[in-house]
């Protein structure tokens, strides 16, 4: 007998049914979750949907199907929920939200993946915040779909604080095809980037994940770091890759085909933990900052508000936001 998400995953019902992927209505109890970390740069997440079907080899947040018995790998890209929106309800839900918390939009799954275009539950969200004001928003996505709401976006920024996160790992298309299989295209996310920021978004650029061996020579992240630049970011930032079993249940077949040399590596090292450590976090945050100061991003965080590129990055940042550790982030829909 299924209780709590996983009664409430089979009580919404099919929405629609593709070839590879299987649409379905979660009926959330709430669309606003308090962070349960602590020391994180905000206080509040909204993820319109559960599970994201760009398929990307590394994803760390398979694991929240978990939560609703789903327990298959795949199943994250396959079985994707669109939460059901209420509006009137969820202005209801920000009372809750004090002045000066940071909301964090796109916490475990990108809120403009394909089924933003069939559902538009991260639109709605943001025509309630349009209509409101005094609330500080960070967004963060790999899809060139938040283009289509630059408007939206320029009307929400008008009496909210708006920030734009996107997501770039390579700039090498034929690598980031591997990677994320149904991604967009960096290019095509750059192009949104340097649309929202011509239109007075601030933006930044989220290297993320790096991973030994496949994208983190200088030259990679020196590519990604220009790129953001001249698509007008206004920061920058990169995380580690963070595996934990199910992910590694994905990414290590996809690393013995399509990376064999670094297959047992891999098995050894995250064996031990879901990070990279030693050398290789040290010498990433050295080249993190190099990067800031050569582009003029500053260094360090920002006292401001969400600190660019620093969740996850050092210190444990997954698993003090509940993504990491085991048994949290579960949300109530």
């Amino acid at each position: 007998m299924f209780s709590g998400i996983a009664r409430l995953a089979r009580e919404g019902g099919r929405l629609e049914q593709k070839a590879r992927v299987e649409y379905l209505e979660l009926p959330a109890r709430r669309l606003l979750n308090r962070c349960a970390g602590e020391k994180m740069p905000f206080e509040w997440t909204i993820n319109p949907y559960r599970g994201c079907e760009y398929g990307c080899k590394y994803c760390y947040a398979r694991y929240t199907h978990e939560f609703m018995e789903y327990r298959e790998s795949l199943d994250f890209e396959r079985k994707i929920f669109a939460k059901r929106f209420d509006g009137a309800a969820f202005a209801k839900e920000l009372r809750a939200v004090k002045p000066g918390q940071w909301i964090a939009i796109g916490t475990a799954t990108d809120p403009y993946q394909p089924a933003e275009r069939r559902y538009g539950v991260t639109r709605g969200v943001l025509e309630v915040f349009r209509r409101r004001g005094g609330f500080r928003l960070a967004i963060t996505t790999k899809s060139d779909l938040i283009a289509r709401d630059a408007e939206l976006l320029r009307e929400v920024a008008a009496g909210n604080q708006v920030r734009v996160s996107v997501t770039v790992t390579t700039t090498d298309a034929r690598l980031a095809r591997l990677l994320e299989p149904l991604a967009p295209r960096p290019e095509l996310r750059l192009g949104a980037l340097r649309t929202l920021a011509e239109g007075g978004i601030e933006t930044g650029v989220l290297m993320s994940p790096v991973m030994p061996g496949i994208n983190d020579a200088p030259g990679q992240l020196e590519g990604v770091a220009a790129a953001a630049a001249q698509a007008g970011a206004r920061h920058f930032g990169a995380q580690p890759v963070f595996l934990r079993e199910c992910a590694l249940a994905v990414f290590l077949p996809f690393l013995a085909s399509e990376f064999s040399r670094l297959a047992e590596s891999y098995r050894r090292q995250f064996r031990r933990g879901a990070y990279p450590r030693g050398e290789f976090e040290a010498r990433l945050r050295r080249q993190v900052e190099e990067l800031k100061g050569r582009y003029g991003w500053g260094s360090g965080g920002d006292a401001a508000g969400p600190g660019w590129g620093q969740l996850g990055l050092f210190d444990g940042g997954l698993e003090r936001l509940g993504i990491g550790g085991p048994g949290r982030g579960r949300e109530d829909g």
